[in-house]
């Protein structure tokens, strides 16, 4: 009995998966008699009936799909050890693995993102998209170099670094009565149709609050769980919300927006490892979330 060639596994494979040996063939880019061959080699050289012969069709036997079945799990260790590979040649020029909460995860993001890339061109970036809670303890655990969160929590081994977000603003739909105001109040909005976060949210606590200011509640007549959704009622035109315009810069030329009084400011932060590998990169990405923020203007 001889070893195997790698070729001939190739082989094994292609006509298991391909069904055929002539598919095999195409799949291997050879003809199909050498792809024959290399099967009936293969069958000699392990001395096993790894196909029975039905029709003109190989069929593969109880022995030829156990043995397909641990070339695969071979094949698939030779996969990992390339994106390994791969993994290694990134970090030589660079990854960061950055973490955003959903509110901050569209087209804010995504120009933070442009501005870093057209900085560094080569680095590799890694986005995910969670709660501030989970991206919190990634970042403590150092699974993350980066998250924009809210309500972050102090550690010793988290930097927190507070992001400027721009005061709340009333959206809208366009054409809106109110759009004529410089600005609004709860007063002004005390009989609208207001589309509001959930309970639970940051947002809807401080819309809330703002409310009660003036012996008030906003007349919710439609509740969601994500920004995203909020917004998009918003602009076909089932009502009106306050919002940080970070996060509903996505609707910016769907809908109106004026500020609201009294202001009111949802705190983000930039938090990251005291220890951060790749932290000039980590620091570079920092200063794009600060400028980007800076340049977001007004919806509307």
């Amino acid at each position: 009995m001889r070893a195997p060639s790698l070729r001939q596994l190739e082989a094994l494979m292609a006509v298991i998966e391909g069904g055929t040996v002539s598919r095999a063939a195409e799949i291997m880019r050879i003809s199909q008699p050498a792809a024959s061959k290399l099967i009936r080699d293969l069958e000699a050289d392990t001395g096993l009936e790894l196909f029975e012969r039905e029709s003109g069709r190989l069929v593969p036997t109880g022995r030829g799909m156990r043995l397909y079945e641990e070339v695969q799990r071979i094949f698939g260790g030779v996969h990992q050890l390339t994106r390994a590979v791969e993994a290694i040649r990134r970090e030589e020029r660079g990854h960061l693995v950055i973490g955003a909460m959903p509110a901050l995860s569209g087209m804010f993001l995504s120009r933070v993102l442009a501005g870093f890339l057209a900085r560094y061109p080569d680095v590799f970036i890694s986005v995910e998209t969670r709660s501030s809670q989970f991206l919190s303890e990634a970042v403590l655990l150092r699974r993350l170099d980066l998250a924009l969160v809210v309500n972050s929590h102090e550690h010793p081994s988290v930097m927190v670094e507070h992001l400027q977000a721009p005061p709340m603003v009333v959206i809208m739909p366009h054409g809106h009565r109110l759009s004529e105001k410089s600005e609004i109040t709860p007063e002004n909005l005390k009989d609208e149709p207001f589309i509001a976060l959930g309970d639970s949210s940051r947002t809807r606590n401080l819309v809330d609050a703002a409310f009660r200011r003036y012996n008030l509640q906003p007349k919710v007549v439609i509740e969601s769980t994500t920004i995203n959704n909020v917004g998009e009622l918003v602009a076909a035109g089932l009502g009106l919300t306050i919002a940080d315009p970070l996060s509903l810069e996505f609707a910016a030329n769907r809908v109106t927006a004026r500020p609201f009084r009294p202001t009111q400011i949802y705190d983000y932060h930039i938090i990251r490892p005291v220890r951060a590998r790749n932290s000039s990169l980590v620091s570079a990405f920092v200063e794009e979330v600060h400028a980007a923020s800076l340049k977001v203007q007004m919806i509307g």
